[in-house]
């Protein structure tokens, strides 16, 4: 149990930046889920028109400090080559 005011704060505010890192974490993820689906369905027209977003998506989350920039422009960058 945290002793001090400021550690009481800070418990408070680690459990707000947790949920949204959650949140941003889970949006990442299914932007990753749905991008897969679109490769595997062969729809070509689809997956090129959802990539601009795929990419906006992953570099806000990594902006963000969630995953590091390098792991999203490598995700990225595999998923491109694959359309």
């Amino acid at each position: 149990m945290p002793n001090t005011k400021s550690a009481i704060r800070r418990v408070r505010r680690v459990k707000k930046q947790t949920q949204i890192n959650r949140i941003r974490k889970s949006k990442y993820k299914n932007a990753v889920k749905k991008m897969d689906l679109l490769i595997k369905s062969k729809d070509k027209a689809k997956a090129k028109k959802f990539f601009s977003k795929f990419q906006s998506i992953l570099m806000q989350v990594a902006k963000s400090g969630v995953m590091s920039r390098k792991t999203a422009a490598r995700k990225i960058s595999r998923i491109s080559k694959k359309i």
